[in-house]
């Protein structure tokens, strides 16, 4: 009987390819793990993680689509001035889109005084308690205390300075896009939002984190602000004529509520990113410190941050 050609080979020449890649994939996936542990990669979902990022910004999408949006409807309506144009602006819409928002708003709406005051006052509550929702988000993010509601005169002066806000934008935005055209508009909406969220952070969480601080979370909002409102252009105005179109006028409010739950997600993100980046920096410096001098190891980490996130 003939033996096999390669019966008398080495053990190592008669391995299939399989055996010889795994110890390569092996030393990959270890390579790939080593370099993920304590990157930027790793400490950003870490804190998404602990923030509990989907449930974050559906809870924080929904306070907004039941306590702002009534909020700003009213005042609006007492100043005898459209929300939907505004809304339809900020959300992109197109003709058709715009005109199926402005059929959920009344064009003369009634005043009765009693109506008007007991509205005021809940909806003035719940966009207090968006605000305290908010501070709770920034609290996790730079690793803070919850002070809970001894803070509420700060959410009263935030929704304040947030509904001067919202008018200035709506006053504001056509003689600046006139002036400036899409573009010095674009820039002037960044700036705009990037300085009011530093404002936010600086103030709903009490001075307790440095302005420095917060300036790449502020910065990184406003960039995912802008985004979302490009891709808003692209996405709604197609998604809210179909939802008008198969569940009648309740289907837009599926669409707002997908727009605010994105909002949320851009108030999270950017100021995970943010914080995320100060981290980073923070390693990279005392790094750069340890090998001018060795002996002085360890370092502090930056103020208004923990080394872990929570």
């Amino acid at each position: 009987m003939s033996t096999p050609d390669n019966a008398h080979d080495p053990p190592s020449a008669r391995r299939d390819d399989g055996g010889s890649l795994r110890p390569r994939v092996r030393t990959l996936a270890g390579a790939a793990r080593d370099r993920y542990e304590g990157s930027s990669a790793q400490v950003f979902l870490s804190r998404l993680g602990a923030l509990d990022f989907a449930n974050s910004i559906i809870l924080f999408g929904s306070a907004l689509l039941i306590s702002v949006l009534p909020f700003v409807i009213l005042l609006s309506s007492l100043a005898n001035h459209r929300i939907d144009t505004d809304l339809s602006r900020h959300i992109g819409l197109d003709r058709q889109g715009a005109l199926v928002v402005s059929q959920l708003f009344r064009s003369s709406p009634a005043h009765s005084v009693a109506a008007v005051v007991t509205a005021l006052i809940f909806a003035t509550a719940g966009t207090a308690a968006v605000a305290s929702s908010l501070q709770v988000i920034y609290e996790r993010v730079f690793d803070q205390q919850h002070r809970g509601w001894k803070d509420v005169p700060r959410f009263v002066v935030w929704v304040g300075v947030l509904f001067g806000a919202l008018v200035a934008d709506s006053v504001l935005s056509s003689p600046v896009h006139a002036v400036a055209g899409p573009v010095g508009q674009g820039l002037v909406i960044y700036a705009g939002v990037a300085g009011f969220f530093w404002w936010t952070m600086h103030f709903l969480l009490a001075g307790r984190v440095p302005w420095r601080l917060l300036l790449r979370p502020a910065m990184l909002t406003a960039l995912f602000w802008i985004g979302l409102e490009l891709l808003s252009s692209v996405y709604f105005s197609s998604s809210v004529i179909s939802d008008s179109r198969l569940y009648g006028t309740i289907g837009v409010v599926f669409s707002l509520m997908i727009w605010f739950t994105a909002i949320g997600a851009v108030i999270v993100l950017g100021a995970v990113a943010g914080a995320t980046w100060n981290q980073q920096k923070g390693r990279s410096r005392r790094t750069e410190a340890d090998d001018r001098d060795p002996r002085a190891g360890g370092g502090q980490v930056p103020e208004g941050q923990s080394g872990d996130p929570r």
